[in-house]
């Protein structure tokens, strides 16, 4: 049980529900502060997490300060159910998205469980991203109000009069034990009627259902198997049914460091986290989210190879142009808001090696392949073999100018090693003799430009002397096993250079080394690789130490930041 103090909600404190279509964060003191509408890089939002509470948010929670919360998602589910003990009693919150409906929707379900507990709703409704303020009117029947804001209505149902109070709506009410009051939320076009009151029990019981028979049919099941199953929740929770996409976040611009600048949207589909996810999703049986993700690829880099992103939108958008909303302090005044992401303009040669390996595995492990499928791999080979010799702007996005990174020129080499593979396992057409020439190439140029003797060691950058801890996925690439004594030396080299509090730093970005001033949080992923590898190597007890350390680093729904 945690005390609700009416302090700003730390990052750590929100927990995530979704629909397949969009997210909202969910505080220990039972307040909705970043919800996109009607999908998660829409304008119309509540963004309270980047300003203030009258920027858009949607509490209910106790009445007053003092009760006690304890959250726990209820079982293989992406329901979240918060229960709030006071001194008179004790009552519970189950929030949740409906899935399979084109309209979004957030039900919360308030019930009273022993005495009676005083609660309180407050809803300020804010769109484009805090700036706007709806014209809010009551629904027909006076079951609830509604918002429009230009082309968006959200419309929230209750039995509970409402009450608009300078701006916002709020409504106090005792509950007692055994009774229930449900409030719904609903967004829908401006132009279009009123939506219909959600019919809550069914929705909980379709929605329980669904998340339900999603999780059950994970073929994981070791030692963490708890851990996973929420890893794998939350991820499917981030894809974007209609199209296939896969976003690396539901959010925009929480801060890298408090008061730092490096607060990016990450509302978009990387190819590399995609992928990620994706390997994921396989490992764990989930053929159906394998294929509507290859298929949303080959419909979002469709085109001449060279004009490939890193990254693109849900939809397959490609201009996402990156601008700031000023009036919007930021979490923890952490300034500027950015919305896009100017990042996609950037060339990352490792892309090309994440989404060979992905579609390779797809294939081994029964995906049925496309013919546009290994067409479009065969032409992003053709063209890697054109330009894997540039200089790139890395796995880090650094802002600083391009460099002939070496993680990106490992994982080129690792692009083309799967080609030839594939082509060579399952007898498709490819020049074959072309890639063998370039996988060659690459391996003398990285293993002479790329291995820094002095500090026996990869290093960040072609005769640098940086280290990087992207250069612990080498053996997951194949391009060195993990006891190769090159590999055995950057892995001593990071745990001197790049740990920090026993975790792992991603570089050294306590200097200015990437065009941004230093300074930033531990990159949590990083320290899963270092014990991947030391499983790898097998250092078995310090493998499952430091995962269990990073297990213990989730909040009390299991989740973990990204830093």
């Amino acid at each position: 049980m945690v005390e609700v103090t009416g302090r700003e909600p730390l990052i750590e404190d929100y927990a995530i529900i979704g629909d397949c279509h969009t997210c909202a964060l969910v505080s220990r003191d039972g307040s909705i502060d970043w919800l996109c509408l009607p999908r998660f890089d829409s304008d119309a939002c509540l963004a309270a997490l980047l300003g203030t509470p009258e920027h858009g948010s949607w509490r209910l929670g106790a009445a007053a300060e003092g009760a006690r919360v304890s959250r726990v998602y209820l079982p293989h589910s992406m329901i979240l159910e918060t229960k709030i003990v006071t001194d008179q009693g004790e009552a519970r919150v189950l929030d949740f998205m409906p899935v399979g409906h084109n309209e979004t929707a957030i039900i919360r379900i308030a019930e009273g469980i022993r005495g009676e507990v005083e609660l309180r709703l407050d809803l300020t409704l804010r769109f484009d991203y805090g700036s706007a303020i709806p014209w809010v009117t009551r629904l027909p029947d006076d079951t609830g109000i509604q918002g429009i804001c230009g082309p968006d209505r959200v419309s929230l149902f209750s039995a509970i009069e409402l009450l608009n109070d300078h701006l916002a709506t709020t409504v106090s009410f005792t509950l007692r034990a055994g009774e229930r009051q449900v409030f719904s939320l609903v967004h829908n076009a401006s132009h279009l009627d009123p939506p219909e009151r959600p019919d809550f029990e069914a929705e909980y019981h379709s929605t329980e259902q669904f998340w339900t028979d999603w999780a059950g049919s994970a073929v994981y099941e070791g030692k963490w198997s708890a851990a996973v199953e929420r890893s794998l929740l939350t991820l499917k929770a981030l894809t974007y049914a209609p199209t296939g996409g896969i976003v690396a976040a539901a959010t925009t611009s929480l801060p890298e460091q408090l008061g730092g600048n490096r607060n990016w949207d990450y509302r978009f589909c990387w190819l590399r986290d995609a992928t990620l996810t994706l390997g994921a999703f396989l490992r764990a049986g989930y053929l159906t989210e394998a294929k509507a993700w290859r298929d949303w690829l080959l419909r979002a880099i469709a085109g001449m190879p060279d004009q490939i992103q890193i990254m693109y939108g849900i939809g397959g958008e490609r201009r996402l142009t990156e601008w700031e909303a000023p009036w919007l302090p930021g979490y923890a005044n952490s300034a500027p808001v950015r919305i896009g992401n100017a990042a996609s303009e950037q060339v990352q040669l490792d892309v090309y090696g994440e989404v060979m390996a992905v579609l390779s595995e797809g294939r081994r492990l029964g995906l049925a392949d496309l013919p546009a499928g290994w067409g479009m791999q065969r032409a992003l080979a053709n063209h890697l073999c054109q330009i894997w010799r540039d200089p790139d702007d890395g796995i880090w996005e650094v802002r600083s100018g391009r460099q002939p990174f070496v993680f990106s020129k490992i994982m080129s080499w690792s692009a083309l090693d799967r080609c030839i593979s594939d082509a060579e396992t399952y007898g498709m057409e490819g020049d074959l003799e072309t890639w063998r020439e370039n996988r060659e190439a690459l391996r003398v140029e990285i293993l002479e430009k790329g291995f820094n003797k002095s500090l026996n060691a990869f290093v960040q950058v072609y005769g640098g002397d940086e280290l990087d801890a992207s250069l612990l996925l080498i053996p997951r690439t194949g391009f060195l096993s993990a006891h190769d004594p090159r590999m055995l030396g950057t892995v001593a080299a990071i745990e001197q250079g790049l740990v920090e509090d026993g975790l792992v730093l991603r570089y050294d970005t306590r200097r200015s080394t990437d065009g941004l001033p230093p300074g930033e949080g531990v990159f949590l992923a990083c320290s899963f690789w270092l014990a991947d590898n030391y499983a790898l190597q097998g250092r078995a007890e310090e493998a499952e130490a430091l995962f269990n350390r990073l297990l213990a680093i989730s909040n009390d729904v299991g989740l973990l930041a990204e830093e």
